[in-house]
């Protein structure tokens, strides 16, 4: 492309000091500002003088200088003047220009300077609310899997909405704990779960606080030992409000991993519990012996024995007459967190349970045999 004419211009130097203040606060580039101020000068001239024509905005990044060029198609034949010139009359103008070249020419359109300012100042406006969106959007993209603390500007039934600082959480029913009752004004902490850009292109954090995760971050947080890395927790499982079931490790034979999580008196802990106003958690010692393990993860409940199918990842367990109940846990709870725990299908039999379930294989046998002496 070929530019023509003189070069007379809007300009505008404090616009380019301006974007170079954008640039050192807001993170903004100045070329990608004025990229977009020239795109949105191409509408506006189209808009204000109701033109057909083709037109390029090129500002300069230096001076802020504005110039509008009416850009022409050179053919032999011309079918919409406002888009093309014929190699004739644009040769006139530069003679080296063939079919199919553009022609640039300069134009200085009336009171465009002030219409330049204003979509200037529009775009920039525009710009900076979507970097700062940007940049918040980043922010809590890259906390994900943390905790945040907010208050609570809006609870009803469906969904609770709070105040994170630079932009709104909002936690639904399914991540909140069913047995908590959330007040408008009131401070909570929640799990960042994720980070989504809302219809105007706000960002929006989800929050969950019934996500076993929530545990997982809050005894991170409690207990400098998993946080350091030298006690690692294997697996939670959950039912939020109610009980939480959480597996903890440690290579170092010398640390009681679930001592250290629970602290004298159970101090440590009960900070946790506290901030889960009450639920029940119960530290277990992760073992890489599924029978030791998955015994461990059905505490308090007292075990006789595991018998394990690994390839079914099934295990029979046996339990005293007088621990099945609390084996099994109120609404089969316990059994149900431990095999969410270990990731095992756990069946729980009493002792009376498993020896008639072993009397009855027994006869069974006995009676094939005798059929079997029968038929001889």
């Amino acid at each position: 492309m070929k530019k023509t004419g003189k070069e007379p211009a809007i300009d505008n130097k404090e616009l380019i000091l301006a974007l170079e203040e954008l640039e050192k606060e807001k993170g903004i580039k100045k070329e990608y500002l004025l990229e977009s101020i020239e795109t949105a000068l191409v509408t506006a001239y189209k808009r204000n003088f109701d033109s057909l024509e083709n037109v390029k905005v090129v500002m300069d990044e230096k001076t802020g200088a504005t110039h509008v060029y009416s850009l022409k198609e050179v053919k032999e034949t011309v079918e919409n003047i406002e888009t093309e010139i014929t190699i004739k009359e644009a040769q006139k103008i530069n003679p080296d220009l063939e079919e199919g070249d553009i022609l640039e020419t300069e134009i200085v359109p009336r009171d465009f300077g002030r219409i330049a300012a204003q979509t200037a100042k529009q775009v920039i406006i525009q710009k900076i609310r979507e970097a700062e969106r940007e940049i918040i959007y980043t922010e809590f993209n890259d906390r994900k899997n943390e905790i945040v603390s907010g208050i609570i500007q809006k609870a009803d039934r469906n969904i609770v909405v709070m105040d994170l600082g630079k932009l709104e959480g909002v936690m639904p029913t399914k991540e909140q704990i069913p047995t908590e009752h959330y007040k408008v004004n009131d401070k909570i902490k929640g799990l960042v779960l994720d980070v989504e850009k809302g219809a105007k292109g706000a960002p929006q954090v989800i929050v969950s606080r019934s996500h076993p995760d929530f545990v997982r971050k809050l005894l991170e947080f409690e207990i400098p030992e998993i946080y350091e890395g030298v006690i690692e927790i294997k697996s939670v499982s959950r039912d939020a409000g109610d009980r939480s079931k959480v597996a903890v490790y440690s290579p170092d034979p010398n640390i009681d991993p679930v001592g250290s999580c629970v602290g004298q008196r159970g101090v440590r802990i009960q900070n946790v519990i506290n901030e889960l106003n009450g639920e029940k958690i119960d530290v277990i010692e992760w073992n890489e012996d599924p029978s030791i393990y998955i015994a461990s993860a059905l505490l308090p409940a007292q075990i006789l024995a595991v018998d394990i199918k690994e390839e079914e990842r099934f295990a029979q367990v046996i339990v005293p007459d007088s621990q099945l109940s609390l084996a099994i846990g109120k609404s089969g709870q316990n059994a149900r967190l431990a095999a969410r725990l270990t990731n095992w299908k756990i069946d729980i039999k009493s002792e009376t349970q498993f020896r008639e379930m072993l009397l009855k294989a027994q006869n069974g046998e006995t009676n094939t045999e005798k059929e079997d002496k029968q038929a001889e």
